[in-house]
């Protein structure tokens, strides 16, 4: 409904907030170009209705037409693992997209409704540093072990409908405690740098998963900080359900490396090491 240089729209929060991204698109390409038409307003609805799409390997296009998807031969095999498995373990060195891939394969699920939620976790502490002994409130606490998490749903979601999807729970991120007692029906379930949870823990988060549910573990079986020589809850649960049906298995390595290149010659040099 249009009055004078008003615009009034009427709908539920997420459709005002998705066509209110649609006409600060438009803004941005009326400013550029002085001018806007049908063909820029068609093609704006389309890429809404788009975001989610498979076509050409695109798991979705993010915020400010971020095109997200696949780059190495192993980042495929897991989004193809993960459309035919409920569960899957995505096991690589850090900076292989493990992480960044399986939150964009969340992200397409919500968007195409086939879940009503994403849940995404980590354990609260790595590297040694005990929560405890961290200064400030829990979430000044807790949010530096989450914020590769929420740098991946900048790039992936709109500010204003990322905004709304955490104020309404639609989207939780949170420690892998705040995991206890849950079941998890219709939701979207990521655990990522789970090396560096103990054989409990890991029970107790995949036996969240409820009714029409996914789950992605991702983990780094090298870089394991758990204190004195505790076992990776990680490592068990791949020796334990490496012959169950209906999970799946996907190995990333230093080809799949997307920082600096000297990078992926670092984990293969500290590969080589290890197995020697």
């Amino acid at each position: 409904m249009s009055r004078g240089n008003e615009i009034k729209i009427i709908g539920n929060n997420l459709e005002i907030i998705q066509i209110e991204q649609v006409i600060k698109s438009l803004l941005v390409h009326y400013n550029k170009y002085g001018k806007v038409g049908e063909n820029e307003v068609q093609s704006l609805l389309r890429k809404e209705e788009m975001d989610g799409c498979d076509e050409d390997d695109v798991i979705l296009f993010g915020d400010k037409g971020i095109v997200i998807k696949p780059k190495t031969v192993n980042q495929k095999k897991l989004v193809a693992t993960a459309r035919k498995n409920d569960l899957v373990f995505a096991i690589g060195p850090a900076g292989t997209g493990k992480t960044y891939i399986s939150v964009a394969l969340a992200v397409r699920a919500l968007k195409n409704k086939e879940v009503k939620k994403i849940v995404i976790t980590r354990p609260a502490v790595e590297a040694g540093e005990n929560l405890g002994f961290l200064p400030g409130d829990l979430k000044e606490k807790i949010d530096p072990y989450l914020r590769p998490i929420y740098d991946a749903l900048d790039d992936m979601i709109p500010a204003e409908k990322l905004k709304y999807y955490y104020e309404n729970h639609i989207i939780e991120v949170a420690p892998l405690a705040y995991m206890r007692g849950r079941t998890l029906n219709n939701a979207f379930i990521l655990l990522d740098e789970a090396q560096n949870t103990t054989p409990m823990q890991t029970k107790m988060f995949l036996t969240r998963m409820g009714p029409s549910s996914k789950m992605i573990i991702t983990g780094d079986k090298s870089q394991i900080d758990l204190p004195g020589n505790q076992k990776s809850g990680l490592v068990e649960a791949l020796e334990i359900l490496k012959d169950v049906q209906g999970i799946g298995f996907v190995e990333l390595d230093g080809k799949d490396v997307m920082r600096h290149k000297l990078v992926g010659k670092i984990i293969d040099a500290y590969g080589k090491k290890d197995k020697s």
